[in-house]
């Protein structure tokens, strides 16, 4: 799975080097931060960034044949119906809580988690691991903006006329316009709870 994610740059639809930029847009990092890696069992760094590899991997192959087969507008209808139920699919195999959040968020239900308000402030652009007071491992991955995400997340008056159709549509409240190539898009976050740090599947 390392092997594969590293191979993902997710920007094209022609290559498994960038199926997953229509997931977020990024090239996520897989490294622990050493200030981050006190407390916090292997195991639980590995379940956590194994649950988000394979969400980024299972979103990435769901936007992309969207992509192929009806542009941007239709990988945003995907994103709105699809992310959440893959979400839910990858939290129960992995026996984790997971998802993405943003400081410019597209969908409301996707605001950070009480333990992430201060990291979401911030704007910080590292992967973090951290420990709740109740034992629970928290994971922080950071999503940046590439070129194929331009199409639904730069500047509004480069956006096409059915992809501003589309937001206004499926995202009446969207906030995720405006970007440049580069930037800190959002993240994904994981929650390893205690008694699941060590089980399950974290291939």
């Amino acid at each position: 799975m390392r092997g594969i994610v590293r191979r993902l740059c997710w920007l094209s639809l022609l290559s498994i080097a960038t199926l997953a930029g229509w997931t977020g847009c990024s090239k996520s990092s897989k490294t622990a931060p050493e200030a981050a890696s006190s407390g916090v069992s292997e195991a639980a760094r590995k379940k956590a960034l194994s649950a988000k590899e394979a969400m980024m991997l299972e979103l990435s192959e769901k936007l992309t044949s969207a992509m192929t087969q009806g542009g941007p507008p239709a990988a945003i209808e995907v994103c709105s119906q699809e992310a959440p139920k893959v979400a839910d699919r990858i939290a129960k195999r992995f026996g984790v809580r997971i998802g993405r959040t943003s400081f410019k968020l597209r969908n409301p239900k996707n605001a950070p988690p009480e333990w992430a308000r201060e990291l979401v402030e911030k704007k910080v652009d590292e992967p973090k691991f951290l420990r709740l007071d109740d034992g629970t491992v928290a994971a922080w991955f950071p999503i940046r903006i590439e070129g194929k995400c331009m199409h639904c997340h730069g500047p509004p008056e480069t956006l096409s006329k059915e992809v501003r159709e589309q937001l206004a549509k499926l995202y009446p409240s969207d906030q995720a316009t405006g970007f440049q190539i580069g930037d800190l898009r959002g993240w994904f976050w994981v929650e390893v709870l205690p008694k699941t740090a060590g089980s399950g599947d974290a291939s």
